[in-house]
């Protein structure tokens, strides 16, 4: 009731701030010519034009985009903070202009009078920047009345933004508020009084919410990569203006740079945990050069995970205990998961977040069978709360893991990471132990995965699991999750399975020990498309019938695999290929 009764008092002082904003002052053109720093893709803007909108999971074939009642919240929210212009923008011809000018101008029309859901604090920081960015693009070809309206809802959202950033929640929303009014102050005419209040709250922000190291609560390396994205915005137009940054948001942009380089795959792509997907393509590159934060070396651990990597080949760990707090209603049950990326190729995954695709994925996405590690049958490294009511939110991570150990070792052929997590221990006494062991040249990952009863006490629940249940062992399972691209066959009678990657790697996965090995259906999770996307895993079914039980695994690319291979391209690069629309 609590969390119920403070949304509506939000969402109250929002609509109330709004309907005060409208009787603003206009904005009086802009100080300077406006910069476009946001990345699109040619594609996807030629898909826009023609009225096909793809947002939070939802495609709607429209031309009048505020007409429409929108199918999820989602969609509204991604439609309302006009991210989609990036795309158009990068089209970038007469009929893409033409088209955003006009909806750009029916949402000032519906929606300027401060009604409708787009006055949110983050949404309306995400939208006037765009607005700025896109400035030249959306009032060419326009006289100075045409641009009018255009300038008045900019000086309105502004006003808005300045009495109401504080009611964004602390993390990305808060930052896309903040770094949107510190934008409008730099760049409209008439707005400057709110830079230094706008300056102060990115410095305060960034002090309560990155921490030392340079990590954020929820561990979503998607959402720090919108946040890094956002201070170098901030740290450039501030430069600009010939203003010189806070010391806080300065450091916090170098503190940041090294976590998301350690969390980046040799693809570029980032790891997908606690529900972050990729990446924008191009867009970390892009922050890390803008920031002069590109070479350095990279760490083997940073905000919770181990880095592995050998040759062109990366391992990443998710190696600490699952966010707690407000982030536990987005957070995984991915304790010692890892992903792996050879050259530009992604071989295993998680299966990622499927918030775009609704409660019941977002779920299962969550859960632990969902990704890359080992879980016992019908339980997760960590529990869900029960939620009464849809309205409440997603259900928070509970009686996860209370220890996460990680221990990292370099030797001159390999690089090793021995891990373990204790999530187990109170529903069936049990610890779960990987050793990961990456060689130099990358061409060999050799993993130990151990459960068991370590004293006294976790032996005693164990023997009481067993009895109360009348069972003959507690059966658990490994997945290896495979990326859609990877082409896998059980080979050597089902004793081996064969991954084949688009670029001509082959990679052979073996194990010793108890279970059985199979290869299953699995789905990948990822927003931008209609629909999970089919692929397989690799699962080995065992039982503990004791106190310990022990599977020994590698993954290694077969004999025959050059150790160079020349990888142009992916086919499922948004950036070239007008198939973002596809269901698999």
């Amino acid at each position: 009731m609590e969390h119920g009764w403070s949304a509506r008092r939000t969402r109250w002082g929002n609509r109330l701030a709004a309907r005060r904003s409208t009787r603003a002052a206009p904005a009086g053109g802009f100080t300077s010519q406006p910069e476009p720093r946001t990345i699109g893709f040619y594609a996807r803007g030629r898909q826009l034009t023609a009225g096909n909108f793809l947002l939070g999971g939802h495609m709607v074939e429209t031309h009048r985009p505020w007409e429409i009642e929108p199918p999820s919240p989602a969609f509204a929210a991604e439609l309302h903070g006009f991210g989609w212009l990036d795309h158009m923008a990068a089209a970038g011809d007469r009929d893409a202009r033409i088209a955003a000018q006009g909806w750009v101008s029916d949402w000032i029309t519906r929606y300027g009078r401060g009604t409708g859901p787009g006055w949110e604090p983050d949404l309306t920081g995400r939208r006037v920047i765009r607005w700025i960015n896109h400035a030249l693009f959306l009032s060419s070809g326009r006289d100075g009345a045409a641009n009018a309206p255009f300038f008045a809802s900019l000086g309105a959202q502004t006003d808005f933004l300045a009495r109401r950033w504080k009611a964004a929640p602390p993390g990305l929303a808060r930052f896309e508020a903040v770094t949107g009014l510190l934008y409008a102050g730099l760049s409209l005419i008439g707005m400057e009084h709110h830079v230094p209040a706008a300056t102060g709250a990115l410095a305060t922000a960034c002090a309560c919410d990155i921490d030392a190291e340079g990590g954020i609560p929820g561990r979503n390396p998607e959402e720090l990569l919108e946040i890094f994205t956002l201070l170098t915005w901030a740290v450039q137009a501030l430069s600009e203006a010939g203003k010189r940054a806070p010391p806080a948001l300065s450091a916090s942009v170098a503190r940041v740079a090294k976590v998301l380089r350690c969390l980046r795959h040799t693809d570029g792509g980032l790891a997908r945990f606690h529900g972050g997907g990729r990446g924008m393509e191009g867009r970390l590159d892009h922050a890390l050069a803008a920031t002069g934060h590109g070479a350095p070396a990279r760490q083997a651990q940073a905000m919770g995970y181990a880095r592995l990597e050998g040759g062109r080949t990366t391992v990443i760990v998710d190696a600490a205990r699952p966010p707690g707090g407000a982030a536990s209603m987005r957070a995984h049950a991915s304790a010692l998961a890892f992903e792996l990326t050879s050259n530009r190729r992604p071989l295993v995954v998680n299966c990622g977040s499927g918030l775009s695709f609704g409660p019941e994925w977002e779920k299962a996405g969550r859960a632990t069978l969902s990704h890359s590690t080992l879980s016992i049958d019908g339980f997760s490294s960590a529990r869900f709360a029960r939620v009464a009511r849809p309205e409440e939110g997603a259900p928070p991570l509970l009686d996860g893991p209370k220890s996460v150990t990680c221990h990292i070792s370099r030797e001159r052929y390999a690089t090793a990471a021995l891990l373990s997590h204790d999530g187990y221990v109170a529903t069936h006494g049990l610890t779960h132990i990987r050793n990961l062991d990456l060689s130099a040249d990358g061409r060999a990952l050799l993993g130990e995965d151990t459960l068991a009863a370590l004293e006294g006490t976790h032996r005693k629940r164990f023997d009481q699991v067993l009895t109360a249940n009348r069972l003959q062992g507690i059966p658990y399972a490994l997945r290896f999750h495979l990326h859609p691209d990877a082409d896998a066959s059980l080979d050597m009678n089902g004793a081996a399975v064969s991954v084949a990657l688009p670029s001509g790697e082959i990679w052979v996965f073996r194990f010793d020990g108890p279970g059985k090995l199979s290869l299953e259906p699995s789905v990948y999770l990822e927003s931008g498309r209609l629909a999970p996307r089919p692929c397989r895993q690799i699962i080995i079914r065992a039982a503990i019938l004791d106190h310990t039980s022990q599977i020994n695994w590698t993954l290694a690319k077969a004999q025959d695999t050059p150790l160079a291979i020349r990888d142009i391209g992916r086919a499922d690069d948004p950036a070239f290929s007008g198939d973002f629309f596809a269901t698999d």
